[in-house]
């Protein structure tokens, strides 16, 4: 089946409405709006409105290519909505300068991860949730929960003392693999490094391997958080909105002093301005797309395929070995609420694992060989074998 990619999610200048998500005439989708609406009462942030924007716009797109209204949704739209986000997988578009008027989902695109299927169906079921609720909705939920059990009712033998579980089990959401977070090998990490075009690039990398800040929270720092005295950089947690100062290495701030004496004249001066802009004018603080965009030029010249993300993973990696660091300051470092999410940084690297198991292999390999190798019997005398065998023959 084709989907047309019709209608889409606008980012607004209205702090009441960050995003809106519009149909092909270019009216707002008000079911969505509300829940939209309600995200933000609960204090989430406009990048989470804005993911759960765009799992809504998925959604409604199919609705409107199988002529189904959104409060007349079943199981089975809902059960066909998630098998053809396994079969058709993520749209294919043209080029801009070969755009058409109306572009269509083609089949055969890049399959979408488990986990960007499990996280539709999470924001599919609240959506419909919340709107069951308010009475705005239909009564059956078309993504309902698994409440199978193998044949018994959920939280069957829970202590009934102890707070219900959250369940998020649902029918239709897949099973998510557990993966290991990706670190950057040292080699690799230096090839990148080395092809990074400014200042600026190499102030912001050595900051993200050094502090374990996420992308976006580095972005937040202003001028005056810079606080090279103390070799510490406050930035704004993603979700929590916490202002925290965090450690970073004496080489981060020498590049961020570099980055400082290039730039010049050509950024503005202030405590709460930005510390990050862009180096073309005229000068913007830099966004998280733009960062984003000068690691994946740095990673194409370097010939490697690492991300942004993974120099969080290689700094706590660094952290979590270091035998004189304890792992609960790794976890506040890295801003993590619950410390059993830090200790997947206890988990070996795939490098590290591979290296061993070769060196391993190799060992066996040897001790097989001197296992095997001819012994002459004992009591004959050397210069007898010489003669015999020749140089080396023991």
């Amino acid at each position: 089946m084709s989907v047309p990619l019709v209608g889409q999610l606008v980012a607004t200048e209205d702090p009441w409405e960050p995003y809106r998500l519009i149909d092909p005439f270019g009216e707002p989708v008000d079911a969505v709006t509300a829940y939209l609406r309600d995200l933000q009462a609960y204090g989430r942030p406009a990048t989470t409105v804005r993911s759960y924007g765009m799992d809504l716009l998925r959604w409604v797109r199919f609705l409107w290519a199988v002529d189904v209204p959104w409060d007349r949704a079943t199981r089975i739209e809902a059960r066909d909505f998630s098998r053809w986000l396994q079969v058709a997988g993520q749209p294919t578009r043209l080029h801009w300068r070969r755009q058409v008027d109306v572009e269509w989902w083609r089949p055969g695109g890049k399959p979408y991860a488990a986990s960007v299927r499990a996280h539709s169906e999470t924001v599919l079921r609240s959506f419909y949730d919340f709107h069951r609720d308010v009475g705005s909705g239909p009564i059956l939920n078309p993504f309902p929960l698994d409440r199978s059990r193998r044949g018994r009712r959920a939280h069957e033998h829970r202590n009934p003392m102890e707070a219900p579980r959250n369940e998020r089990a649902g029918l239709y959401r897949p099973t998510v693999p557990q993966r290991v977070p990706r670190s950057v090998p040292d080699t690799e990490f230096n090839e990148i490094f080395a092809r990074l075009p400014s200042h600026r690039d190499r102030a912001l990398v050595a900051f993200y391997v050094s502090t374990g800040a996420r992308a976006s929270e580095l972005l937040t720092s202003t001028q005056g958080g810079a606080d090279p005295g103390r070799q510490l950089i406050t930035v704004v947690r993603k979700g929590t909105g916490e202002v925290q100062e965090l450690p970073a290495s004496t080489d981060a701030f020498v590049w961020l002093r570099l980055y400082q004496l290039e730039m010049g004249e050509d950024i503005p001066r202030g405590r709460k301005t930005p510390l990050w802009w862009t180096l073309r004018a005229p000068s913007k603080p830099l966004t998280y797309h733009a960062a984003h965009r000068m690691f994946e030029r740095a990673n194409t010249k370097a010939g490697t395929s690492a991300t942004l993300h993974a120099l969080r993973h290689t700094a706590a990696y660094r952290m979590a070995e270091d035998p004189n660091l304890p792992l609960t300051d790794v976890q506040l470092v890295l801003g993590h609420r619950l410390l059993t999410t830090t200790q997947i940084y206890l988990t070996p690297r795939k490098e590290e694992v591979i290296r061993r198991l070769l060196a391993h292999h190799a060992e066996q390999t040897r001790l097989a060989a001197a296992r095997t190798a001819p012994v002459p019997a004992t009591g004959y005398r050397a210069e007898s074998l010489e003669i015999l065998f020749g140089t080396g023959a023991r």
